[in-house]
């Protein structure tokens, strides 16, 4: 029912209203805003749904607009429809602003949980390149710099990332006649 009603908004209705303003759309007569021809198709499915008001409210977070809010109101309001309508807003805000603010928490945590994995693969990443690096540099007896630019060399004349190489020293399925020759190939002393 309430998927039908918000499909039928098409940009029109008081969810879009609501969504482009940034204000709320105040309570309204579904047999009012059809004989008035606003919202149409919005206002023909809610009368076939037995929805007599409607009205919305933005969900924002601070300055940050999100969405809209959409109310629907199956009978008439109480004998005192100014005061139910201002009641009805303002819970209605109440609850989108508590729904803005999950959704802000929610993007924030997404985002912070994407950069944790981001440093801690980088992290990782560093570990095995320096692994690596001593790794070549005692087998070769090398300075530690010289392993390193062996590896980098490596990596891009493959075409690969240093990260992949790094792993395949440690792994010991390198080539590494081929990674020597990057190196320069001839001892410098000890690392």
């Amino acid at each position: 029912m309430a998927l039908d009603l918000l499909e039928a908004q098409h940009g029109r209705g008081p969810c879009p209203d609501s969504y482009g303003s940034g204000e709320p759309v105040p309570p309204v007569s579904i047999r009012v805003a059809h004989a008035d021809a606003r919202w149409p198709d919005f206002t023909e499915r809610a009368l076939g749904q037995d929805i007599v008001t409607t009205f919305a409210v933005p969900l924002r977070r601070r300055e940050n607009l999100l969405g809209a809010l959409n109310v629907f109101v199956p009978t008439l309001p109480d004998p005192t429809p100014a005061d139910a309508a201002a009641s009805g807003l303002h819970v209605a805000q109440a609850l989108a602003d508590a729904a803005a603010l999950g959704l802000q928490n929610r993007s924030a945590y997404a985002q912070y949980r994407a950069l944790s994995g981001q440093l801690e693969q980088a992290l990782s990443s560093r570990v095995r390149i320096e692994q690596a690096k001593g790794m070549l540099a005692e087998r070769w007896s090398v300075r530690a710099d010289r392993a390193f630019m062996a590896l980098r060399q490596y990596a891009r004349r493959h075409r690969l990332p240093l990260d992949q190489v790094a792993s395949a020293v440690i792994e010991g399925v390198e080539d590494d006649a081929e990674l020597r020759r990057e190196s320069g190939g001839s001892s410098d002393g000890p690392a």
